[in-house]
């Protein structure tokens, strides 16, 4: 029989730790809670697969905790996904750059949290797998595996054309850069005799509608061409 991965919720909020704890379970994941970081560091972090960590509680805050886990040698390599309030870009980065898996933004659905749970796991036992791992690419619940060339969305396979999976991964591995069409083409097709510039566009279009919301994501800059905006 598998093991439950064990995940622990951190957040002074008892009600949301509480739901968060029973659509977990639910999910076949072992969990507890604690209502703040310093008890959370009373605890046996080390048998956790995962931490959902809340950024702004009194005393210690989530950033602080993190930071903690990471330079210890045996909590450094425990995901953590940030569950926060604090939405801002710079929060953001500030979490990322401590070594957050994932953020999410509060208010969030539970089907969300549960997709991107599964999502860092998955990534985790990647790594920890060494030459078997996959090399996934993630934005929120959007997960593209370079390796099986699937993708998924809230954890429903998205079916993409071959080209529209490379555009997609060509823009995920560079958020915020503009490509122009020549430099898609040369990227996707450089494998190709002809291909006209309007092939490009036709492909944007159907990737956008097969993403669904983050379609969005994917912008046009006119007279330069697309990228993929976070």
């Amino acid at each position: 029989m598998e093991e439950k991965s064990k995940i622990l919720v951190v957040d002074d909020e008892e009600s949301l730790c509480e739901i968060l704890q029973f659509n977990l379970e639910v999910e076949g994941f072992s969990v507890d809670v604690a209502y703040s970081a310093e008890q959370a560091l009373s605890m046996n972090i080390q048998q956790y697969n995962l931490i959902l960590l809340d950024v702004m509680m009194d005393s210690m805050s989530g950033f602080k905790m993190a930071q903690i886990l990471k330079q210890s040698e045996q909590t450094s390599h425990i995901p953590i996904i940030f569950c926060t309030a604090k939405d801002t870009e710079d929060d953001i980065v500030i979490g990322l750059n401590i070594g957050a898996d994932d953020y999410i933004s509060k208010p969030f659905s539970t089907r969300e949290v549960i997709a991107r749970v599964k999502s860092v796991l998955r990534r985790s036992a990647g790594k920890a797998k060494g030459g078997n791992e996959h090399d996934i690419i993630s934005f929120e619940s959007l997960e593209v595996d370079t390796t099986l060339k699937t993708c998924y969305i809230d954890e429903t396979e998205i079916i993409l054309t071959k080209k529209e999976l490379e555009i997609l991964i060509l823009l995920l591995n560079n958020t915020g850069k503009i490509f122009s069409r020549i430099e898609i083409l040369e990227q996707v097709w450089s494998d190709e005799v002809v291909v006209l510039d309007r092939t490009v566009d036709v492909n944007i279009t159907r990737l956008r509608k097969k993403i669904g919301k983050y379609g969005d994501h994917i912008v046009t800059r006119m007279g330069y061409g697309y990228g993929f905006q976070v």
